[in-house]
């Protein structure tokens, strides 16, 4: 049986939620059917000092949900073509979320997801579920409680060249050999 996570996880250090939410179920019903796949790679962006975050550009209208409180979603799209869903972490006013870029079909997801922008097509979830509240019914990540172990592998973000010193920081997290991940 699978719960919910309580807002008490997302308020939480970005680094921690990122690693701590491998192995979790991001659960979204579409039109009555519950589309379920588990988290296999996550990115950890760490606030407005963190150069590769959206949020160091301060408080927009994009990333104003980043600023509040922690256990939203964060949906953007990204080249004009790819959804990409964050979880928004820490405190409120922090600035901080994480990157869903992974994921391991479960139930009712049919096509790859391995990426972000793969994973929001084949999960339905696009820019509608900007802000929304992931302790609502119809998007929310949940936990089976059988805390299977896991070998979490640290590397640096993908796509973040631009970011200086903080392209090179080791903030993505992925469960060792799995298959679904996005890029070794």
């Amino acid at each position: 049986m699978m719960h919910k996570l309580p807002r008490s996880f997302y308020a939480r250090d970005t680094i921690e939620v990122a690693r701590d939410l491998l192995g979790k179920y991001l659960v979204h019903v579409v039109e009555g059917v519950e589309r379920i796949g588990r988290i296999v790679e996550t990115e950890a962006y760490i606030g407005v000092h963190d150069l590769a975050s959206h949020s160091s550009k301060g408080i927009t209208a994009r990333t104003k949900v980043m600023f509040g409180p922690p256990g939203f979603a964060y949906v953007y799209l990204i080249y004009g073509v790819h959804h990409c869903m964050n979880v928004v972490t820490e405190k409120e006013g922090h600035g901080a979320a994480v990157l869903l870029r992974a994921l391991e079909s479960v139930r009712n997801v049919e096509t790859r997801t391995s990426g972000p922008g793969l994973l929001c097509k084949a999960m339905a979830i696009d820019l509608h579920r900007n802000m929304h509240d992931l302790l609502s019914d119809d998007l929310y990540i949940a936990d089976s409680g059988e805390g299977e172990p896991v070998t979490i592998v640290e590397r640096p973000r993908i796509g973040v060249d631009y970011a200086g010193e903080w392209a090179a920081r080791e903030l993505r997290f992925y469960i060792k050999d799995n298959p679904c991940i996005s890029k070794k």
